[in-house]
């Protein structure tokens, strides 16, 4: 070993303060390593460190198998957090990680794809049992399909929140709409949302749900396609008030077909 690395693995086992610091920023891999030695090495350095993203899986699983720093949450955070993560290090810090860490997991766009699902996987298993507050919290700011859980269970004030949630997507309304057991007040609430109610896969969807508010359908029926009205109205599950509306729409479109000057 090169006398330099030699005396610079021992200042990595033995530096403090601003010089340990220094070292967190070296490319080599046995130094850093050497700095997990360090008596001084603290909660600080190792996250420091873990926001590195360009370390090793093996020194991030050698963090990961040190018990002092598997309790702090921090750590915990920022395995779960890091794309380089060995997996099986991944999945142990995400599933003791606080709810709202979780939810940070769920954002973060480096996470990989199936840690930032389990951690949506987790807060939508305990969503049923948090108090209201945090609920209210997770409607405004959660991911997508934790905002979506939020929707199905039909609380007014989360409905409200959830729905100009920045995260929440279509496809998550899609799935809400589908759910026969989906309380009323959330359909009427996405029914009367100018953001998703003018998106025609959503009017779609809100026809084919038996709590859609007749006036509210009536607004966008003009707004729809014969060939989409024709499908809905088949449809064997669909509320007989609009199935009557549906039919009585397309017969009003076949007349001016006919009568092109009856517009």
């Amino acid at each position: 070993m090169p006398p330099e690395l030699s005396e610079l693995l021992d200042r990595a086992k033995s530096a403090s303060g601003d010089e340990l610091k220094v070292l967190l920023h070296e490319p080599r891999e046995e130094i850093l390593t050497a700095v997990l030695e360090n008596p001084h090495c603290g909660e600080t350095h190792i996250v420091l460190l873990l926001e590195r993203l360009d370390i090793s899986p093996n020194l991030i699983e050698a963090i990961s198998r040190q018990t002092k720093w598997n309790s702090s949450e921090a750590v915990r955070l920022r395995l779960a957090c890091h794309p380089r993560t060995p997996k099986r290090a991944a999945l142990a810090a995400v599933r003791q990680l606080y709810l709202f860490d979780l939810v940070r997991v769920s954002l973060v766009p480096s996470a990989p794809a199936d840690i930032k699902r389990i951690a949506e996987e987790t807060i939508i298993s305990r969503v049923s049992h948090l108090p209201i507050g945090q609920k209210l919290t997770l409607a405004r700011r959660g991911p997508s399909r934790v905002a979506g859980a939020l929707l199905a269970e039909g609380h007014a004030r989360a409905v409200e929140l959830a729905l100009n949630n920045p995260f929440l997507t279509e496809s998550q309304i899609l799935k809400v709409l589908a759910k026969q057991e989906v309380p009323e007040r959330t359909v009427a609430a996405i029914a009367r949302h100018s953001k998703w109610v003018c998106r025609q896969t959503v009017r779609l969807a809100l026809l084919r749900n038996k709590h859609t508010p007749a006036a509210v359908a009536l607004e966008f029926l003009p707004h729809l396609s014969v060939r989409d009205l024709t499908d809905v109205s088949g449809l064997e599950d669909l509320a007989p008030h609009l199935r009557s509306y549906i039919q009585e729409e397309i017969g009003r479109r076949g007349k001016l077909q006919e009568h092109p000057g009856r517009g």
